[in-house]
C-alpha cells in the first residue's frame, strides 16, 4: 500500500495483504497500518488497484470499514474481484472502471494507465502526473513477449512517459536477484499436457484462486484429453465463475461439472482444480492431503501444484506434499517439472525498463529487502545517480521536491493482524505468548495463603500442559515459593497482584535453570 500526497489531497495505490508465517499463530491475514490515514480520510481522493491479487486487494475491505464511498479504481477484473470480496462484507463499493491508455483526473492527481503483463489479467501501470511531477508505478508485472491473452506490457507508454521525464520510477522488485528475464507462460503447456495425457487416474490441480491465465491452460489441457473439470473451494469457484461471465476465461461448453457429478465418471476422466497451492492449513488441498476433505486422494492420483513457493511457507507446502505423497499420489511441481513460472520481472526486463524510461529517481517496490537492494543496484547500474535511489521501509516519507527524492520522515506503520473477527487485537506480546504456548509449554500454579500471616497454608497445586512431568516434578520449586511468600510477608507486601509476580519469577527461574525451559506461567494466588 502507498500513499501518494499532494496539494493536501491522498491518492492510495493498492491495499493488500499480508500472509502470515509460522512464528505468527492465529493469524488470517495481515494488514497495512492505516493510522496515518485515519485522521485525514476525507482527503483520500480514491484508491487506485493495480490488479486483482490478494496482496495488492486482500485490505480493500477494512480501509473501507473506515470510509465506505472512497472511490475504486482499476480494470474491469480487478473491480469485480474486489466488488465480490466487499459483497462478503456487506460492503457496496464506488467503482471507477479504466482501461489501459486511458486518463483520468482524481483531485489534484492526472492519472494515465498502461497494460502490463502480470500472472492475472488486466494488470495496470500508472503514471501520476502532478505539478510537482510525473510518478510511474509498475505494479506487479513482467514483459512476457508471447501471454496468453496476447495482452503484452505496453513498453510504447513506458518509452512515452520516459520522453516526457519521469521524476519517480517505483518498480516491482520481486525477481530482482534473477538473471536474465521471465520465461512465458506459453512455456509451461508442454509439461501441463504431459501430466493431463499421461495421468492413470483423477489429476488434481492447485493454484492460486485468482490465476486465471493458469486455470485457463489446465482447462484446455482437459478439454483435449477429455476430462471433465470441477472447481473446489470457495474462492476458486468465486473468481472462476466471474472471469468466466466476463469473458476472461474461454471455458468449452460441458468442461466445467459440479463436484457431486464427478462421482458418475471413470477417474481417468476427471480433472479437480483446487485452492491451497501455499499450504494453508485451510485451504482445499492441504484437507486433502489430511483426509479431512471430501475429496480422497488414492494410489495412482495426480497432483499438480501450478505455482511457486512464496517465501516462508516452504515448510507448509512440503508437509503438504509428503501428506499426498503418504496416500499414493504422484505430486508434480516446480521443484521436478517446468509447472510454473514467474509473474514478476527479471533482473534483464528491469534494465530494459530503467534503459527505456531513464526515470530522474528510483523506488524499488514490492518485495523482500534482499529484493529491494537487488533492483537498487540495477538501477544505479543503468545511469541512474546513487543519491537518486531510495530504499525505503515501511512507514518512511518520501518527498520529491524539484525534480529530487529524500526520506524525510516516519510515519506509524506496524503489522496489524486480523485473528478471527478481531482487527488489531492481536499485537506482538500476544503472539510472543503463542509461541511461549506452543514451544514451551504452560504451568498454572494455585497458591493459597493465610491473610494473616502471608505464608501458603498447603502445597502449592500445578495444572501443566505441554511439559514432560511426573508426581515428583515440582518437589524442588516449592520451597523456593514458600520463601519468596516468606519474603513478602516481612517486607509487608499483601497486593495479591505483587504476589503472584514473585511465585511467576521464582517458578521460571526454576524452570530455566533445572529443565531450560521458559514456559508461560500462570500464578493464582488466593486468601485460604
Amino acid at each position: 500500500m502507498t500513499v501518494f500526497e499532494h496539494a493536501g489531497k491522498l491518492l492510495v495505490v493498492d491495499c493488500g495483504v499480508l500472509f502470515p508465517e509460522e512464528h505468527q499463530p492465529g493469524v488470517d491475514v495481515i494488514l497495512p497500518d492505516f493510522s496515518f490515514l485515519r485522521d485525514r480520510l476525507d482527503d483520500v481522493v480514491g484508491l487506485v488497484l493495480t490488479h486483482g491479487h490478494e496482496d495488492h486487494i486482500g485490505g480493500v475491505p477494512y480501509l473501507l470499514r473506515e470510509r465506505r464511498d472512497i472511490p475504486l479504481v482499476g480494470s474491469r477484473l480487478t473491480l469485480a474481484f474486489v466488488s465480490a470480496k466487499l459483497q462478503e462484507h456487506g460492503i457496496r463499493p464506488v467503482t471507477v472502471e479504466v482501461r489501459e491508455g486511458e486518463r483520468r483526473d482524481l483531485g489534484p492527481f492526472d492519472l494515465e494507465f498502461a497494460a502490463v503483463n502480470h500472472s492475472i489479467p488486466d494488470s495496470l501501470a500508472v503514471g501520476i502526473r502532478t505539478a510537482a511531477g510525473l510518478v510511474v508505478h509498475t505494479g506487479d508485472f513482467k514483459m512476457d513477449q508471447f501471454p496468453l491473452d496476447g495482452r503484452i506490457t505496453d513498453l510504447r507508454a513506458f518509452a512515452r512517459w520516459g520522453e516526457e521525464g519521469v521524476d519517480l520510477f517505483l518498480t516491482d522488485s520481486t525477481n530482482a536477484e534473477v538473471p536474465g528475464f521471465t520465461l512465458s507462460e506459453q512455456e509451461l503447456t508442454p509439461a501441463i499436457e504431459t501430466v493431463f495425457r499421461t495421468a492413470p487416474r483423477r489429476v488434481v490441480v492447485s493454484s492460486f484462486a485468482s490465476h486465471v491465465h493458469r486455470i485457463q491452460q489446465v482447462l484446455d489441457a482437459a478439454h483435449a484429453h477429455g476430462r471433465k473439470v470441477a472447481f473446489v473451494g470457495r474462492s476458486m469457484v468465486r473468481n472462476m465463475g466471474i472471469a468466466r461471465d466476463l469473458g476472461y476465461l474461454t471455458v468449452p461448453d460441458g468442461l466445467v461439472v459440479d463436484l457431486k457429478d464427478l462421482d458418475k465418471l471413470p477417474d481417468r476422466k476427471v480433472a479437480l482444480v483446487c485452492t491451497g497451492s501455499q499450504g494453508e492449513p485451510m485451504a482445499a488441498l492441504s484437507r486433502m492431503a489430511t483426509r479431512d476433505h471430501v475429496i480422497r486422494i488414492g494410489e495412482g492420483d495426480t497432483v499438480l501444484l501450478a505455482s511457486s513457493l512464496i517465501p516462508g511457507n516452504e515448510n507448509a507446502i512440503y508437509r503438504v506434499i509428503n501428506g499426498l505423497t503418504k496416500w499414493g499420489a504422484n505430486v508434480v511441481h516446480k521443484g521436478n517439472a517446468k509447472v510454473h513460472v514467474s509473474g514478476h520481472a527479471s533482473a534483464g526486463e528491469l534494465v530494459y525498463c530503467y534503459n527505456l524510461v531513464r526515470p530522474r529517481n528510483v523506488m524499488p517496490v514490492h518485495g523482500e529487502w534482499r529484493h529491494l537492494r537487488a533492483n537498487a543496484d540495477l538501477a544505479i547500474k543503468t545511469g541512474v545517480e546513487p543519491d537518486r535511489v531510495v530504499v525505503a521501509e515501511d512507514g518512511v516519507v518520501i518527498d520529491l521536491v524539484g525534480g529530487r527524492v529524500a526520506a524525510t520522515g516516519k510515519v506509524p506503520s506496524h503489522h496489524v493482524y486480523v485473528d478471527g473477527n478481531t482487527v488489531g487485537g492481536a499485537t506482538e506480546d500476544s503472539l510472543a505468548e503463542r509461541r511461549t504456548l506452543a514451544a514451551e509449554g504452560v504451568i498454572t500454579v494455585l497458591v493459597t495463603v493465610d491473610p494473616d500471616t502471608g505464608l501458603s497454608v498447603e502445597r502449592p497445586e500445578f495444572l501443566t500442559r505441554g511439559l514432560v512431568q511426573d508426581e515428583t516434578t515440582f518437589d524442588a520449586v516449592v520451597p523456593a515459593i514458600e520463601k519468596v511468600l516468606a519474603k513478602a510477608a516481612r517486607d509487608g507486601v499483601d497486593d495479591q497482584e505483587q504476589l503472584e509476580q514473585l511465585v511467576a519469577r521464582a517458578i521460571s527461574t526454576w524452570a530455566h535453570r533445572t529443565h531450560r525451559r521458559s514456559p508461560l506461567i500462570i500464578p493464582v494466588v488466593m486468601d485460604a
